[in-house]
């Protein structure tokens, strides 16, 4: 039983070692290599393809590929576009154009994002075949994940990867670890009976819930939330490099260690999440969320204010929220969601919130941050204090819209006459699909 966990644990360690090796620092490389005009468009893809991947390959992996050969297939396939995609800006050098490096950077999103679903239908498999209670057991098993994810930002951090192509190289190289390490796990079980259709797999069904106020309003709070979730992680290394073109600021820590700055805020996460369960029996499920849409705002505001000089304090304040911003609400939402839907549709409807808030929310913030970015920093000469302004302003923004919806939910959003008992809070965080990143 001990061996079956610790494999687990092992998966988990390399699945989102997969994404730490990229996500918070390919901004800054983006950046560097005259693409920071762009940035949005690589995040947004994550949500994009967030709409409708990870459905079309469960139903592959329910149908007719095990879920963990599916698993390998899926980390073989965007391992080598991640590859592809790393080779490129190296051949490419300073003539590296926005279209190849894009499109093979999305194949190999596309690709990547049905796998961390697919690692937990895996582990889930692989825990029920050894007889173990998957509440109990697979929290400390997903929390693994976010140690891999921690240790592949640190990893580029201290290699100087990450503010070069080798992050992608990196990337991919774990993904080709993963597609044979997957294939030592237990034979997940098909059902090529399964009548489940495209439009079941998507939760289109679930939109039916918009007919019910409560339910219309809890999902376009979910959207408007999901609009902040990418920007961080766009943005924020691009923008405490930025400092290093300022004397007062080229040779601090920070400056120079900008993922190790932000990796603060996944090891937050990790913490964050153990509170959730005293949080919720303590405050309810509409504070928990408000408390969330508050850390938002502070997320941003200390990026506004702070500097990786004496301000650093400020950095780290916002990189300890983080982890009540992302965590409360993906938690105690999808615990809403739960309580208060049907058996039949209560799948369909905890998709339908990984869309509005993963993939609706996502995609437009990082879209609309981009085009707030381009107007107050990128129209600055670089190097200029004139961008460092901008870049306050940007964040300022960004805190203010935080600070709307933040609002208008306490206002707006009624409490739920459910309540929610302990147990339900334990499955919750077991089950729940959420990213820990």
């Amino acid at each position: 039983m001990k061996a079956i966990k610790t494999r687990l644990a092992a998966m988990g360690f390399l699945e989102f070692a997969v994404w730490g090796s990229y996500l918070t620092s390919m901004g800054a490389f983006l950046a560097i290599n005259g693409l920071g005009e762009n940035i949005g468009w690589f995040y947004a893809m994550q949500g994009i393809v967030s709409i409708f991947m990870p459905a079309l390959v469960g139903i592959c992996a329910d149908r007719w590929i095990p879920a963990q050969k599916m698993l390998s297939l899926c980390h073989l396939i965007a391992g080598a576009f991640m590859v592809a995609a790393g080779v490129y800006a190296m051949q490419a050098g300073d003539s590296m154009e926005f279209g190849p490096l894009f499109s093979l950077y999305s194949v190999s999103v596309a690709f990547f994002m049905p796998t961390i679903g697919l690692s937990n239908s895996v582990a889930y498999t692989a825990l029920g075949k050894a007889g173990l209670d998957i509440i109990k057991h697979f929290p400390p098993i997903r929390v693994f994940g976010t140690v891999g994810f921690i240790c592949a930002m640190l990893f580029v951090n201290f290699t100087g990867y990450q503010n070069t192509y080798a992050q992608f190289i990196t990337s991919g190289i774990f993904s080709f670890v993963l597609a044979a390490y997957s294939l030592t796990m237990p034979a997940c079980p098909l059902n090529k009976a399964a009548s489940k259709s495209l439009s079941d797999a998507l939760g289109l069904k679930a939109f039916l819930l918009f007919k019910d106020p409560k339910m219309a309003t809890f999902f376009i709070f979910s959207m408007l939330l999901g609009v902040s979730l990418q920007i961080t992680n766009g943005f924020a290394n691009t923008f405490i490099q930025s400092f290093g073109s300022l004397p007062a600021f080229a040779d601090t820590w920070g400056v120079h260690n900008a993922n190790a700055l932000i990796s603060l805020s996944q090891m937050s996460e990790t913490l964050c999440i153990l509170l959730i369960p005293f949080f919720l029996r303590r405050f309810g499920i509409k504070t928990v969320m408000l408390m969330a849409m508050m850390a938002w705002v502070f997320r941003f505001g200390f990026f506004g204010v702070g500097d990786p000089g004496s301000g650093v304090w400020l950095f780290v304040l916002s990189m300890i929220v983080y982890g009540i911003a992302f965590d409360f609400f993906n938690v105690s939402g999808s615990l809403y969601v739960d309580q208060q839907t049907t058996p039949e549709i209560r799948s369909s409807a905890q998709g339908l919130f990984m869309i509005m808030t993963n993939g609706l929310g996502a995609t437009v913030g990082t879209l609309a941050a981009q085009q707030v970015i381009n107007h107050f920093v990128y129209s600055c000469p670089e190097g200029s204090i004139e961008r460092a302004e901008g870049w306050s302003q940007s964040w300022m923004i960004f805190a203010a819209y935080a600070l709307v919806v933040a609002v208008l939910f306490f206002f707006i959003f009624k409490n739920p006459k459910k309540h929610i008992d302990n147990k339900s809070v334990r499955e919750a965080e077991a089950a729940d699909p959420a990213e820990l990143v």
